[in-house]
């Protein structure tokens, strides 16, 4: 009898992962825009400046003064007569005025927004 040799062939099964579309996904932004209304109170300060010419003799030199909401500066110069005197040449009134007034503006608010969309393949 002649011997003979079976070779014995075992299979084996390796997992492995393919992609298959199954869809399709698109994603998008926009944006939306609101109007809001938005009070607040606005101050203001102006000022005033009056210069009133004034024509006198003083000792010394007049420091700067206020009267009510007005600061006067005084301004002098030197004038030679038989001596050196000052003369008040212009008084500089500055007053600042204050205001206050409530406002309501429209302040443009914007928010954005996905939007998905799905498509089967």
């Amino acid at each position: 009898m002649e011997e003979r040799t079976i070779p014995v062939v075992e299979e084996q099964a390796e997992p492995r992962t393919a992609r298959h579309p199954t869809g399709v996904v698109r994603v998008r932004t926009r944006v939306r825009e609101r109007l809001q209304p938005v009070e607040t109170v606005l101050d203001t300060e102006t000022v005033e400046v009056l210069r009133v010419p004034q024509d006198r003799f003083v000792e010394a030199p007049v420091p700067d003064r206020v009267e009510g909401d007005t600061l006067i500066v005084t301004v002098v110069e030197e004038v030679a007569v038989v001596e050196t005197r000052l003369r008040v040449v212009e008084e500089v009134h500055i007053t600042r005025r204050h205001q206050r007034a409530e406002v309501c503006d429209q302040v443009p608010l914007r928010r954005q927004e996905v939007v998905v969309d799905r498509k089967p393949a």
